[in-house]
């Protein structure tokens, strides 16, 4: 029996090498001289505890799978069922058209919905570019049906320093705030991080903390980037992932319960909105004909 084609789309240049799955147009693999700096998957198989995957139309989890928007009542599938959530939105595992393709530089698209619990149309390009800074990911979402809907996304890479395990890992996460949540994983409320096991402010190894946590008021430099950098306890082994302003939260995630994971990376996620963000009315509103376009990247060091 012949077995399945691998779709996916290898970008090289500058010293790196990314590879984009097109089952869920994430990320499944990224290099920089030689040295991995992605925790990622073998080719071909799905994706193991949302490695790489994009997430929308909202990332993180949705109460029940259930919210309201312009007075009309809205049920998605529980895609998370031990804690009675919908998760990380609803293209992980669709299939994404490669649109343009170039050495260092490729553009992926997937057409959203209309479907149940989300009756809308939205077509989302996502550009990933390689350069001498690392690399660039830049995802666009237009609304091309007739009503307005609600709109978040965010992306799971895993990143790793290459050590065994993340406790020597020096972190610095530039958030003067983070979510407090329930035991579904759910927001609750609000704290600031000083004098919290989750001040990252300053850049200390994780230690023995665990994580997963949304954070938020974002320290920014003047262009509007704010930047989550990892450092190893080797010379140029360190990393950052940067956000633009379309993302006001990142997740930190240190893996702990997944067996696949342990604490051998760390999930940092951009997101636009924060979790159960269309339940709370977070979430971007798009109207009809209307674009939405955020980027991040990732920087080795």
């Amino acid at each position: 029996m012949a077995s399945n084609p691998v779709l996916e789309i290898e970008l090289q240049g500058h010293g790196q090498r990314a590879v984009i799955d097109q089952t869920g147009g994430g990320l499944r693999a990224y290099s920089a001289n030689s040295r991995e700096l992605l925790d990622g998957y073998p080719p071909g198989g799905p994706s193991p505890s949302g490695r790489g995957q994009v997430l929308i139309p909202w990332p993180n989890r949705l109460e029940d799978g259930s919210y309201e928007f312009d007075g009309h009542e809205h049920q998605l599938a529980i895609t998370e069922p031990e804690n009675r959530n919908a998760i990380h939105g609803l293209v992980r595992w669709q299939p994404w058209t490669a649109v343009e393709r170039w050495p260092e530089r490729a553009t992926v698209e997937h057409v959203l919905g209309p479907e149940p619990g989300y009756p809308f149309t939205v077509e989302i390009r996502i550009e990933y570019s390689l350069s001498p800074g690392g690399l660039t990911i830049r995802t666009t979402a237009t609304n091309v049906g007739m009503d307005a809907c609600p709109y978040g996304t965010g992306a799971h890479p895993y990143l790793t320093v290459g050590t065994e395990t993340v406790d020597p890992v020096v972190l610095h996460v530039p958030a003067r705030t983070v979510l407090t949540t329930d035991e579904r994983g759910l927001p609750v409320g609000t704290t600031p991080v000083e004098e919290t096991e989750f001040d990252f402010l300053r850049p200390r190894p994780i230690g023995t903390t665990r994580l997963d946590h949304a954070f938020t008021d974002l320290v920014r430099s003047e262009d509007g980037i704010a930047r989550v950098a990892l450092a190893g306890p080797r010379v140029s082994t360190g990393l950052a992932l940067w956000v633009d302003e379309a993302y006001r939260y990142v997740q930190v995630f240190t893996g702990d319960p997944l067996p696949d994971v342990n604490r051998r990376s760390v999930a940092v996620e951009p997101m636009t909105c924060p979790p159960n963000a269309f339940r709370t009315g977070d979430a971007h509103r798009l109207e009809p004909g209307q674009s939405f376009t955020s980027t991040w990247g990732i920087t080795p060091s």
